[in-house]
Parts: structure tokens; C-alpha cells; sequence
């Protein structure tokens, strides 16, 4: 498994909006190229919640199944929370974020992974993490600024 972590700040969002970027799945597939989002469960999002990202062009793609096992939604919640797990054939692993008050009126984005890429040897393991950084970074950078 290869764990990092991304902090992002949102000045100009609070907590609930930088929530609802981050847990509004199909936007996902707006900000990360040649991605689509099926959300397998009906609105809203709450525990159990199960979505497919689908990422490829045609039939070169794979399928990255996710189930939100944990939901703590602002403002009950500070810091608002959501975990996920990956299910799928390629990729599994789990997705943590928390989503904290910065002052004045702003939002801190914490993300945490723990990705496992099926058939590629420990040893790769830092250039997995090097890339997932880069490619979860941005999404959460457009995420935040969509």
C-alpha cells in the first residue's frame, strides 16, 4: 500500500461548500480527464454510498468502484468527514478527507490515501506515490476552484 497526504486551503470557501465539491461524485469526472462517475445508490450521499469512476477512453479503461463507509457531513461534524473504500480490480486502498475551518471564513482540505495498484511490485512504490500525489492533487485543486 502507498499512503500520502494532501493539504489544500480554500480561503474563499467555507466548510459546507468545500464539502460539497468534494462529495459531489459526478463533478469528479468534470475536473479529471477522460473520467466518468455512476453513482450506484440513490441521493444523497450518506453511508453506504457506492459510485464507479471510469477512467479511459472506450473499452482501454478501468473501473475504480468506491463505498462511502464513513459520513460526518458539516455542520454537525467539524471537521466535516468522509471515508471511502476502493473495491476494485486495479485499485484498492481507501480515501480520507477532512474538511476543517480556516480562519477567517475559509475551508482546509486534509486528504488521505492508502492506494494499492494490483501487479505493481512494492518497489515502485514511490513512483506511485509521486504520481498519485500529482494526479489526486490536482483534482482536488479543481475540485476546490471549479
Amino acid at each position: 500500500m502507498t499512503l500520502f497526504r494532501l493539504e489544500r486551503l480554500a480561503p474563499r470557501l467555507s466548510v459546507d461548500q468545500a464539502w460539497q465539491r468534494l462529495t459531489d461524485w459526478p463533478l469528479h469526472a468534470d475536473v479529471v480527464p477522460l473520467t466518468r462517475i455512476t453513482v450506484l445508490t440513490e441521493p444523497p450521499s450518506h453511508e453506504g454510498t457506492a459510485f464507479v469512476g471510469r477512467t479511459g477512453v472506450g473499452p482501454l479503461g478501468f473501473d475504480d468502484p468506491m463505498e462511502v463507509t464513513a459520513w460526518e457531513p458539516p455542520p454537525e461534524h467539524t471537521p466535516a468527514r468522509c471515508r471511502l473504500e476502493k473495491h476494485g480490480r486495479l485499485l484498492r486502498g481507501w480515501v480520507e478527507f477532512r474538511v476543517h475551518p480556516h480562519p477567517p471564513g475559509g475551508a482546509r482540505v486534509v486528504w488521505e490515501e492508502d492506494l494499492r495498484v494490483r501487479a505493481v511490485p512494492r518497489l515502485m512504490d514511490p513512483a506511485v506515490r509521486a504520481g498519485a500525489r500529482r494526479a489526486y492533487g490536482y483534482a482536488v485543486d479543481r475540485l476546490l476552484t471549479v
